[in-house]
């Protein structure tokens, strides 16, 4: 199936925007549902949101209105558009699949 690679991470002003991303190899996504988790330093992994094979999205009321998780099939990439960004919003963000599957993460950090 493969694995999962995340980018797109780095350093944000709060009230900013990221967008992170989530590329497959070895799998093709189109027939998956997949989602994004977040940790933050010393808490638990956490569920931010997830899109189905359908297109159907469902996400956390920590993030909703502001997150929007889309996927491009072709380019077997899914995405995370992150708005009005917040400190708390800081954590290691992770990609996962249906399959099982979870990549490395990417750093996202929100400060002044």
């Amino acid at each position: 199936q493969g694995g999962l690679v995340e980018s797109g991470g780095g350093l944000v002003e709060p009230g900013g925007s990221l967008r992170i991303h989530c590329a497959a190899s070895g799998s093709t996504i189109r027939f998956y549902g997949m989602s994004w988790y977040r940790q933050a330093p010393e808490k638990q992994r956490e569920f931010v949101a997830i899109i189905t094979n359908g297109g159907s999205t469902a996400y956390a009321d920590s993030v909703k209105g502001r997150f929007t998780i889309s996927r491009d099939n072709p380019k077997n990439t899914v995405y995370l558009q992150m708005n009005s960004l917040k400190p708390e919003d800081t954590a290691v963000y992770y990609c996962n699949s249906d399959y099982g599957a979870w990549g490395q993460g990417t750093q996202v950090t929100v400060s002044s």
